[in-house]
């Protein structure tokens, strides 16, 4: 049976997963929601407006809103079927995203109501990756200590007899 630690992984990566492959999606094309998609392409607008610099870069609202939405896709994708590592890695640019995107909502002056869904899911992303980064912890009898080159059982982590209590 899979371990709590393991359901709770997995279920996070799968609903973030689809969370961000959706929310990629409104950004790239208004076959979901035409209303979102207008609502998308109006707010990145203003935060190209509000940062001149990313104008002088040749970045226009359009290739913001595009790369963010890609990304946000690839790495939902990423997030929902693929094991291992690279659900990490993509946890971890998906973190940044939502930090970029909580930046510019502040930029512009944003209400709390419309940048609280990025507030929520960063903080969810967060959890995700610390639950992630835990190492597995190994049953008691697992754990050995090598002493002179002999492998020995952890005295502390033995646990005692059914019925019986431990005096120190």
């Amino acid at each position: 049976m899979a371990s709590p630690r393991t359901i709770t992984i997995v279920a996070l990566s799968v609903a973030l997963g689809l969370f961000f492959v959706f929310m990629g999606t409104i950004k790239l094309t208004p076959r979901l929601s035409r209303d979102a998609y207008n609502e998308m392409k109006r707010a990145y607008k203003s935060y190209v407006r509000a940062l001149p610099m990313l104008k002088k870069m040749g970045v226009s609202s359009i290739l913001l809103r595009k790369s963010i939405g890609a990304l946000e896709v690839a790495c939902g994708i990423v997030m929902t079927l693929v094991p291992g590592r690279p659900k990490d890695v993509a946890n971890f640019l998906l973190l940044l995203l939502v930090l970029a995107v909580l930046f510019f909502h502040q930029l512009v002056g944003d209400p709390l109501k419309r940048y609280a869904h990025a507030l929520v899911f960063g903080i969810l992303l967060t959890c995700r990756l610390l639950i992630a980064r835990q190492p597995e912890e190994q049953p008691p009898e697992k754990r050995i200590l090598s002493v002179n080159g002999e492998e020995q059982p952890l005295i502390h982590d033995a646990a005692p007899e059914k019925g019986k209590m431990k005096v120190s």
